[in-house]
């Protein structure tokens, strides 16, 4: 073959590369553009492209919501842990004590009645102290309603023994009732069982609406994850169209919102715990000074407003359910909204 020729066929075989190459970049051009965004998203990483752009309005709103709504969990929850142990606290120091009340009668010696039921107290099994009420201490007790300038001997007074039981070994206080009856005619026994009874229906009402407001706020909670979820859909609609035009499964599309959902909801609920957790450590530093009570008082009535160890890991334990429930409703409004549109 002269050089001629091999230049001719060189010519011949350039032109039909370069018009190959024109045609293929022709039909390359006529693609669908959603091929390019497609390359795009297979070009770089995941964690560099997610689906669901992290930092919007909308989402720094639903962290916001999310922290206000765990916060208002986390001081109900926080107020039934308080309610429960100051409830459990007195019940325990109720438990403990029964109290005899000697009434003067006619014809008897009070202070002998006295003597005589103390005797009968202490030789009962499973009590531990005895201890009588003199005249002074029962007029001070009466002083609220009787005031403070009122001579009681005329009155009928009766005077107060207050008996404490060992909390593992109770006294049978049905014999020590009847033996009281019948050495002692104006002693009667009281174990309190009355106000235990009403000290314990109202830790259970207390209890019982902490759970309905913690449902309400769960509630609300659900919902505004799942008007969100929606909106964030909406707003990435092509990008998951794209998804699913190249193979996408749903069970893929929805892991990508619950991740988003799961990081939202576990910041907004690290700033409402951590907020309530820091509200109560406050309470418990400064007692009841703020509600007006002395450190002794809120001490009594609320066990110096401290949550304890407990209590602090339920607020921990319930941030961390608030994320799962927000990745959880993500999940299951995605999984629906997907089936709806196919």
């Amino acid at each position: 073959m002269s050089t001629t020729d091999r230049g001719h066929d060189h010519h011949h075989d350039h032109h039909h590369d370069h018009h190959h190459d024109h045609h293929h970049g022709h039909e390359t051009a006529e693609r669908p553009s959603r091929f390019a965004a497609l390359a795009g998203l297979l070009r770089r990483k995941p964690r560099e492209t997610p689906i669901v752009p992290r930092s919007s309005i909308s989402a720094t709103a639903l962290t916001a919501v999310v922290a206000i709504m765990t916060f208002l969990a986390s001081l109900t929850t926080g107020a039934v842990v308080l309610v429960k142990g100051a409830a459990s606290d007195w019940q325990a120091d109720v438990a403990r004590e029964v109290t005899i009340q000697v009434r003067p009668m006619a014809g008897r010696d009070l202070e002998v009645d006295v003597v005589r039921a103390v005797e009968i107290a202490r030789a009962a099994p499973g009590v531990t102290a005895v201890r009588a009420q003199d005249k002074a201490e029962s007029a001070r007790l009466l002083e609220p309603w009787l005031g403070s300038g009122l001579s009681l001997d005329s009155l009928p007074v009766p005077r107060l023994i207050v008996v404490e039981t060992a909390s593992g070994r109770p006294p049978d206080l049905a014999a020590l009732k009847a033996r009281l009856a019948a050495e002692v005619a104006g002693a009667t026994l009281d174990d309190h069982r009355g106000f235990t009874r009403r000290l314990r229906a109202m830790a259970d009402t207390v209890v019982a609406i902490g759970l309905a407001i913690l449902a309400l706020v769960t509630a609300a909670t659900v919902l505004s994850v799942a008007f969100a979820t929606r909106g964030a859909m909406a707003t990435n609609r092509p990008t998951v169209e794209v998804l699913h035009f190249i193979g996408a499964k749903d069970a893929y599309v929805a892991g990508q919102f619950m991740r988003h959902f799961l990081f939202l909801g576990l910041q907004g609920g690290a700033i409402g715990g951590g907020a309530a957790v820091l509200l109560f450590l406050t309470l418990g530093l400064i007692g009841g000074r703020l509600f007006g009570l002395g450190g002794a008082d809120a001490a009594a009535m609320f066990g110096g407003l401290s949550l304890g160890l407990g209590g602090y890991l339920v607020l921990l334990v319930q941030v961390a359910l608030v994320g799962v429930v927000t990745a959880y409703t993500s999940r299951r409004v995605v999984a629906a909204t997907l089936k709806q549109v196919r």
